[in-house]
């Protein structure tokens, strides 16, 4: 399983029509190659990895660590997978049309005679742990699902931190045992310095705390606070344990959610996590509960980690090649059409390419 996080400077502005279009063209020759040669679940394992996703974004034309590599890449993708049969589709994108990710993968399903429920189920966990389980101070604003005809799986999705000026990217691939322990692995990249990761293998023992609390009940929750007691704000947590003894309740709790959680008594965490109501709020209340009062501490470690073909969009390192991204991109489709024919020269061919593309 290749998952991980990439930090990328947030960048503004859209893909221009023209290079847009030949990014579409690009990158459904250059996955169609991988797919020929390698298989369906090859690609998806590839998309999952950040190093082999910024090379491939960088590769069709896009900027250099952008955040746009993201979300212009994905819709890309999105496109050349609409064009070509390949056994692969993509749900979702940024902003309003995340929201329709669950509708875009009841029909993707429906053509692959899948079911859809189990593939909409690990896009929410995905972005709930993202967003919830580990809190980074990325907001998530792109979330796309990559399925192929047989029912496997990768998610790439993005957060925003805009203060400071940086995206953070997610991904994930299917064949997870656990939602909510080590989902994806960390890559260095621009450390945001504390951020609660309760998804972390260290986090173990704070999340059988936290379920415990729930399947004890909200009144229990209630009496475990008020037993410790200067004044401290759950929310401003940055002392040492041990200076800590009183701590207040943030309004955005959801209590409601909580008393609904107890009366379902999830098995474990990965349930919890999945359940509606429970959010950032919630996890980190149960969280610094369970290192206050009976000193089971999360993950506090930012887990974060990180090539140019035709130049980028904003001319850096260069500007964009047009007419050798053209012609590499013929040549691969030639290539791609001469290999499902039984070129045995195919390899042969494929090693050319460089010679089309600046140096």
């Amino acid at each position: 399983m290749h998952t991980g996080t990439a930090n990328l400077p947030l960048h503004g502005g859209k893909a221009p029509r023209w290079l847009f279009n030949r990014m579409v063209r690009m990158s459904g020759a250059i996955v169609g190659i991988v797919i020929e040669e390698h298989g369906r679940d090859e690609f998806l394992r590839r998309i999952s990895d950040p190093y082999w996703f910024q090379s491939f974004s960088c590769a069709i034309g896009f900027d250099w660590h952008s955040s746009g590599t993201t979300t212009v890449t994905m819709g890309a993708l999105k496109e050349a997978f609409s064009k070509k049969e390949l056994g692969i589709k993509v749900a979702g994108g940024k902003g309003k049309a995340s929201r329709r990710t669950p509708y875009e993968l009841r029909t993707i399903a429906e053509g692959f005679d899948l079911d859809a429920d189990p593939l909409i189920h690990s896009s929410r966990m995905a972005a709930k742990v993202d967003s919830a389980a580990l809190q980074d101070g990325h907001e998530i604003y792109h979330h796309t699902m990559l399925v192929d005809e047989d029912g496997r799986w990768a998610v790439v999705q993005q957060g925003l931190m805009e203060e400071k000026g940086y995206a953070r990217r997610y991904h994930w691939l299917h064949g997870i045992k656990s939602f909510s322990e080590e989902p994806r692995t960390a890559l260095k990249g621009v450390d945001v310095g504390e951020a609660l990761d309760m998804s972390a293998r260290e986090s173990e023992n704070a999340r059988k705390i936290s379920l415990d609390l729930i399947n004890d009940g909200p009144e229990h929750i209630m009496n475990e606070i008020s037993s410790v007691s200067p004044q401290r704000t759950l929310f401003n947590y940055d002392e040492p344990v041990r200076k800590a003894r009183h701590l207040d309740m943030p309004k955005r709790v959801d209590w409601k959610a909580l008393k609904m959680a107890y009366e379902f008594q999830p098995r474990n965490y990965d349930e919890l996590l999945g359940m509606k109501g429970i959010g950032a709020g919630t996890v980190k209340a149960l969280a610094l509960v369970s290192e206050l009062i009976y000193g089971e501490a999360p993950s506090w470690k930012d887990p974060v980690k990180y090539s140019f073909a035709v130049g980028g969009k904003d001319g850096v390192p260069y500007p964009v090649n047009r007419k050798a991204m053209d012609e590499a991109t013929q040549f691969m489709e030639e290539a791609l059409s001469s290999a499902k024919i039984g070129d045995k020269e195919r390899m042969e061919a494929m090693r050319r390419l460089k010679a089309l593309v600046p140096a």
